[in-house]
């Protein structure tokens, strides 16, 4: 039997149901997620989305396990340029980021805001390190890749294969401008 998780936005206006295990619970520490954090957690009311040594965390999950059943339309995409292969998806009702989709991706990167304190899966690993400012020191918690692991590549492609090579659209209405 699969468990389904319920996860709203802060306000409750935007409510999605994921369906079971995550495939990967990760803090990604790129320059792109840093950037896009620091920008979407000065909107008004939106909640803090950079971590104390600036990394972004995330539950990934399959597109195909993941509903939304509530408020789809106050959903805003951001994308840092006009040419970025990745958006963030965020509800303007109350500012919540909600995910993080790269082009053609099988799976949406949600943000782990969306989870009630203390229900946010644990963190197993942080990806890309490498672009963290010189001098950073990182818990070793969990390992610390400087790129994508190797294991984390592998996760998603058995995510995928198991979708059979499927990569749903999301659709969301407009665009956020920040």
């Amino acid at each position: 039997m699969k468990t389904t998780t319920e996860l709203s936005c802060a306000c409750g206006q935007v409510r999605l149901e994921v369906e079971g295990t995550s495939i990967v619970n990760a803090g990604c520490c790129c320059n792109s997620c840093r950037a896009a954090g620091a920008r979407l957690q000065a909107l008004p009311s939106a909640p803090p989305i950079l971590g104390p040594n600036g990394d972004t965390r995330f539950v990934l999950y399959r597109k195909d396990r993941i509903r939304f059943v509530q408020g789809a339309a106050k959903l805003k995409e951001f994308r840092l340029t006009p040419e970025s292969k990745t958006r963030r998806v965020v509800a303007t009702c109350c500012n919540t980021p909600v995910f993080l989709e790269f082009q053609n991706g099988h799976w949406l990167s949600l943000y782990g805001c969306l989870w009630p304190a203390g229900r946010l899966p644990a963190l197993e690993m942080r990806t890309m390190t490498m672009d963290l400012p010189a001098g950073t020191v990182l818990p070793d918690d969990v390992p610390n890749a400087s790129r994508q692991s190797v294991s984390f590549v592998l996760k998603l492609l058995g995510a995928w294969m198991a979708m059979g090579f499927r990569s749903p659209k999301i659709a969301v209405n407009g665009e956020l401008h920040v």
